[in-house]
């Protein structure tokens, strides 16, 4: 789809209180899209909805968690009955934890993986099959489903564990997508994004977590650290991002990087494999940090 087309279709937004979520809306809305924007914050979602109300556009809100399969699945019912078939699906919320992995707890588990990779697997499991009726039924219909992974989910940074591997099945569930789409439609492309560290609010994801369960670690207290000034010191935007986003659409490019010089990592990575080596050091080129890491966890 070229931005000319994207006048009246629909946008549909998980996450879209905050980040990249809110900076995808505010795209959409400029170009003069409808948006159902879906947020589990309360404060944050109203005030996503009335901006974009403000600036014009439609909106359908819907407050929910993407974990919740029930709730996702009246969400999409609705949205099926009052506009149908979203053009552009950005399954897009996220929640971030670190830690040795080891010690993330049952709870760890089940809020990281059933927000980053649930989430996303409602979203293809609901929206798919409606968008590809709506492609059936008619030949000039488009439509593009973004899928945000995380560079963890081709890399491996330690401390991060349960982070990682939800962002490593996004990755696996959105190439799959994309080879199974291939095979019964042309009207439909998908894309993965894999930002790195860039300033969106998901270091403070433990906002939302559910109540009960144990406090953190001490090894989460300095994942959480670590994570809080990597993001502070960032120096590309959430909405640099959704503009390259949005760009990787109109071209069907699948892999969108917001740091491309963090390739480097994952080509090391891909070596480590082929050749069989034992995984490399993450931070080889960073020393300083493996040591301020490992200080911090052996004290702690």
């Amino acid at each position: 789809m070229s931005a000319t087309e994207w006048r009246g279709k629909i946008a549909l937004i998980t996450g879209a209180g905050s980040g990249f979520g809110l900076e995808l809306a505010r795209i959409a809305a400029r170009a003069g899209m409808r948006l159902v924007l879906v947020d589990v914050q309360t404060d944050a979602l109203a005030a996503a909805v009335a901006e974009q109300r403000a600036a014009g556009a439609q909106v359908l809100p819907f407050e929910l968690s993407v974990a919740d399969a029930a709730a996702m699945q009246a969400m999409a019912q609705q949205v099926q009955q009052q506009w149908g078939a979203p053009h552009l699906l950005f399954n897009n919320a996220g929640v971030g934890a670190g830690g040795l992995i080891w010690e993330n707890s049952l709870e760890d588990w089940q809020w990281v993986l059933g927000v980053n990779l649930m989430g996303v697997a409602h979203g293809v499991r609901l929206f798919t099959p409606m968008m590809l009726a709506a492609a059936q039924a008619d030949p000039s219909w488009r439509g593009h489903i973004v899928n945000t992974a995380s560079m963890a989910g081709l890399l491996n940074p330690p401390n991060m564990g349960v982070y990682n591997v939800s962002k490593h099945a996004v990755v696996s569930l959105t190439e799959t997508l994309h080879h199974d789409l291939s095979l019964v439609s042309d009207q439909i492309g998908v894309s993965l994004l894999c930002p790195y560290f860039v300033a969106t609010g998901i270091s403070q994801s433990h906002r939302n977590r559910p109540a009960g369960g144990q406090k953190a670690t001490a090894s989460q207290r300095v994942g959480q650290a670590m994570m809080d000034k990597a993001v502070q010191a960032g120096k590309v935007s959430a909405a640099e991002v959704a503009e390259r986003t949005f760009a990787a659409i109109a071209t069907g490019q699948f892999y969108i990087y917001s740091h491309p010089q963090a390739l480097a990592s994952v080509q090391t990575r891909m070596e480590d494999i082929l050749q069989g080596r034992t995984p490399s050091d993450p931070f080889a080129g960073r020393p300083q940090v493996r040591e301020q890491l490992r200080a911090a966890l052996r004290d702690k």
